[in-house]
C-alpha cells in the first residue's frame, strides 16, 4: 500500500499545520465546484456539508493519483443561523463582520482521507468563537491591514494573525480553528501506516 499522501489544498495554515507535525506530503490543490457540492446538500447540517466538501476535494485529485492517499478538508462558518462563504471583496468581508460583532460563530472543519476506490475516512469537528463587539473603526482598521489575506479564508479571519483580536473567548481546539482537525486526522494517518504508531 503507497504511503504517498497527497493534500488537495493549497491552504497555507493546512500546510503549516502538517509541516509542523513534520508529516510528509505533497500538496495539489482540487478543482471542484464548491457550490454544486452545496447544492446536493440542501438541508443538511454544517458538519455534514463541510465533510462532504472534503470528500469530494479528496476524490477529485484521488481519480488523477489513485496509487496516493489524498487528504481533503475544508471549513464553513455558521452564525445565528446563517452560512457564510469566503468573502468575495473587503466591502463583503466588512458586511460579515458587522453581522459576527457580538454574536458566536460555529467554525466547522473536516477532513478526509480518499483514495481511488473510496473514503477510507472523515471527520468533522466544531469550534466556537465568540465574537467581541466590533466598532466601525475597528473594522475598518483590521481590513485595512489583512485584506487581501483574508479573502481565502470563511469567517474573514487568521487566528494565528491579527483576526485573534475578534474574539473574547474561543470553545475548541486550535487546530479546528485553523482549518482542519489535526489530531484525529493524525491517528488516521497511523492506522493508514502513512505515519508510525
Amino acid at each position: 500500500m503507497s504511503k504517498r499522501l497527497i493534500l488537495a489544498s493549497k491552504s497555507a495554515s493546512r500546510r503549516a499545520m502538517l509541516d509542523a507535525a513534520r508529516v510528509a506530503y505533497e500538496s495539489i490543490p482540487a478543482d471542484i465546484d464548491e457550490r454544486a457540492v452545496e447544492a446536493e446538500l440542501q438541508g443538511a447540517a454544517p458538519a455534514e456539508v463541510a465533510e462532504a466538501l472534503a470528500v469530494a476535494k479528496a476524490a477529485a485529485v484521488a481519480a488523477l493519483h489513485p496509487e496516493a492517499l489524498v487528504l481533503g478538508s475544508d471549513s464553513l462558518v455558521v452564525a445565528a443561523g446563517r452560512r457564510f462563504d469566503k468573502p468575495r471583496s473587503a466591502e463583503e468581508a466588512a458586511e460579515h463582520l458587522r453581522f459576527f460583532s457580538g454574536k458566536v460563530m460555529e467554525l466547522h472543519s473536516a477532513a478526509a482521507l480518499v483514495r481511488a476506490a473510496g473514503c477510507e475516512w472523515s471527520h468533522a469537528s466544531i469550534a466556537r468563537l465568540h465574537v467581541r463587539e466590533l466598532s466601525e473603526e475597528f473594522i475598518a482598521h483590521y481590513l485595512a491591514l489583512e485584506w487581501p489575506a483574508i479573502s481565502h479564508t470563511v469567517g474573514a479571519f487568521r487566528i494565528e494573525g491579527p483576526g485573534v483580536q475578534l474574539f473574547d473567548a474561543i470553545e475548541g481546539d486550535q487546530f479546528t480553528v485553523l482549518g482542519m482537525p489535526l489530531l484525529p486526522l493524525l491517528a488516521a494517518l497511523r492506522e493508514e501506516g502513512v505515519l508510525i504508531a
